[in-house]
């Protein structure tokens, strides 16, 4: 056991079926210490996290506490709880119809009710001590985001916590209650708590935090000091690229020239949504393929939800062509000829129990209206046209989707677009969990429909897929924009400089 440290994981493997989710990863928080946990979607973090709290079990490795030399087995949430070990999730877990008072204490003790008195005052006791603004009488319900996420770390604390977890805490809050919950964190460490901080926004973690372990692939990339990793090196390895690697990977795509003087097809002015975005502008021009790029959490998604209107729209203007239009929700979108393949497909994209010719004519269907159906005929035609022209491997068009293997699910959607003939076209993360080869088509096909006129959108994780396909970058980080890379200016170090905000 290192000295001072609170809590050593050694080793720790976890595998779920086909997957090997966590491969000999070491972590180590130390008393009184702030230490963001940081990576990528699939990085390896929740499920880290998850072995430390009890929900999953470890397949190998070894958790030691408080510098005993004896390793410790934690089977249960519950058992994490009784050795000090607290969670504060991003979605508030408590009971928002209780009281601040029932909130700390429901399941603590059997005598909640009876010694009211008691509980109210040492629980304004508590909330006192700790800067909290809020008293024991109230409903939870009637308190903001912030100050809910701080009466569950209140009860965490007050259950004598030596680990403290927050994961993504500060997700849904204001710049004036991430003040307020960074003090809250640092009188914790001061105090002598161990604080574990699970957040996208690098802002942040350069702001609170003492120490950095940075996972990737399910694998431990490293552990540092805050000073000894500059914001670029830390983007660089959570993204597994190398700084110098300057290569063109893009082929032939032809850069974006600025200065256009032609209409753009879609243009957005001070756009903004209930999903924390900030306010930003927008443009694609008619053949144009563009991209949002930042780490995960940054708002690229959002982004492209407000323009799609998936998300409820609370401010600017958005033209097509060069005419005023209003994109509230979905419908509006595709009657404007904008088509939007979601990131999450089997969410938000597939209809599971449908047909893969019931799903590639479904859009083109809400367009027309439920009222003036295809014919049968009509839909075989055309679910036999997409499935050939995008070699959609199904045994038949009447095959349910969800029989169908990732990459061909998203091949589907992606028909069920097409067959709308869009104008404009959104592709979040179409080529996630799919194979190379499903990967490469989906490229080239993008490429291939923009030399026809079309516009695209292209998101991805994958850095240099996105420098291959697209001609035009908008660079996201903490939700809003930081910057616009075309030309000499697209490559990986321009890009993940801008993403990590430069360092002096």
């Amino acid at each position: 056991m290192k000295d001072g440290s609170v809590l050593e994981m050694r080793g720790i493997h976890k595998r779920f079926p086909g997957v090997h989710a966590l491969q000999g990863v070491d972590f180590t928080l130390r008393k009184g210490e702030i230490h963001a946990l940081m990576g990528e979607n699939g990085a390896g973090k929740s499920t880290l996290i998850k072995v430390l709290t009890g929900v999953y079990s470890k397949d190998e490795g070894q958790i030691f506490l408080e510098g005993n030399d004896k390793a410790i087995a934690i089977r249960s949430p519950q058992e994490a709880q009784r050795l000090g070990i607290s969670t504060v999730y991003q979605e508030i877990t408590l009971c928002p119809n209780l009281s601040v008072a029932e909130n700390m204490y429901i399941g603590r003790t059997e005598n909640i009710y009876q010694n009211w008195r008691k509980i109210n005052s040492d629980t304004d006791k508590i909330l006192k001590s700790l800067g909290i603004p809020a008293n024991a009488t109230q409903q939870l319900g009637s308190c903001s985001i912030a100050v809910q996420q701080m009466v569950a770390i209140a009860r965490a604390v007050d259950m004598e916590c030596k680990v403290l977890i927050l994961d993504e805490p500060t997700s849904s809050l204001d710049e004036q209650e991430v003040a307020k919950l960074f003090k809250l964190m640092r009188d914790l460490r001061a105090k002598g708590v161990g604080i574990i901080f699970v957040t996208h926004f690098l802002d942040q973690v350069y702001e609170v935090c003492d120490r950095i372990t940075v996972m990737r692939d399910g694998k431990l990339v490293g552990e540092y000091p805050i000073k000894d990793l500059p914001r670029v090196q830390l983007v660089s390895k959570m993204l597994g690229k190398e700084l110098d690697d300057m290569a063109d990977i893009r082929g032939d795509q032809p850069a974006y020239e600025k200065g256009d003087n032609t209409v753009p097809v879609l243009e957005a002015e001070g756009l903004v949504s209930d999903a924390g975005i900030k306010p930003f502008d927008f443009h694609i021009n008619k053949g144009e393929v563009n991209g949002f790029t930042g780490l995960l959490g940054s708002g690229r998604s959002e982004c492209v939800r407000a323009i799609f209107g998936a998300d409820r729209v609370t401010g600017g203007k958005v033209k097509m062509n060069g005419k005023s239009v209003k994109i509230s929700k979905p419908i509006d979108a595709m009657k404007n000829g904008i088509g939007y393949l979601p990131e999450d497909r089997k969410i938000d994209g597939i209809v599971g129990e449908l047909s893969v010719r019931e799903n590639i004519i479904l859009a083109q269907q809400v367009l027309k209206g439920f009222f003036k159906p295809f014919s049968k005929s009509e839909q075989y035609k055309i679910a036999d046209e997409y499935i050939k022209l995008l070699s959609i491997k199904t045994a038949s068009a009447d095959t349910p989707i969800k029989s169908l293997s990732g990459g061909n699910q998203q091949k589907v959607i992606l028909a069920r677009w097409l067959f709308t003939h869009p104008e404009y076209l959104i592709l979040d993360e179409p080529t996630r969990g799919i194979d190379i080869g499903t990967k490469i088509d989906i490229q080239k096909l993008v490429l291939k429909l923009a030399s026809e006129g079309m516009s695209v959108t292209f998101i991805s994780s994958e850095l240099d897929e996105m420098l291959r396909t697209c001609s035009r970058l908008v660079v996201m980080r903490d939700r809003k924009m930081v910057g616009e890379l075309s030309g000499e200016d697209l490559n990986q170090s321009k890009v993940m400089n801008t993403i990590a905000g430069g360092d002096k």
